[in-house]
């Protein structure tokens, strides 16, 4: 199974549709909230992420956030990424 980190804070649709997506699927994520700790959205955007959440990382690489997620699994390209080995 992929290494899946989604940044995010509490209260953002987006982050909550894309985690709801995550979960529907069964997949395990590290959750990152940058509403927590400011330092992490730097962290978050040094990585090669966006400055808006959600960011998620498939095996360290920046897909993008939660309308990038919702694509690859409609094209069905999400449950390959999901499935390869970090």
């Amino acid at each position: 199974m992929a290494d899946v980190v989604l940044y995010g804070t509490l209260y953002c649709p987006y982050c909550i549709r894309a985690k709801a997506l995550l979960e529907r699927k069964q997949v395990p994520f590290e959750e990152i909230r940058v509403d927590l700790d400011p330092r992490k959205r730097m962290e978050m955007m040094e990585k090669g992420g966006g400055h808006t959440v959600p960011q998620i990382f498939i095996d360290g690489m920046s897909i993008g956030g939660c309308d990038e997620l919702h694509s690859l699994e409609y094209t069905g390209e999400l449950d390959p990424m999901l499935s390869a080995s970090a």
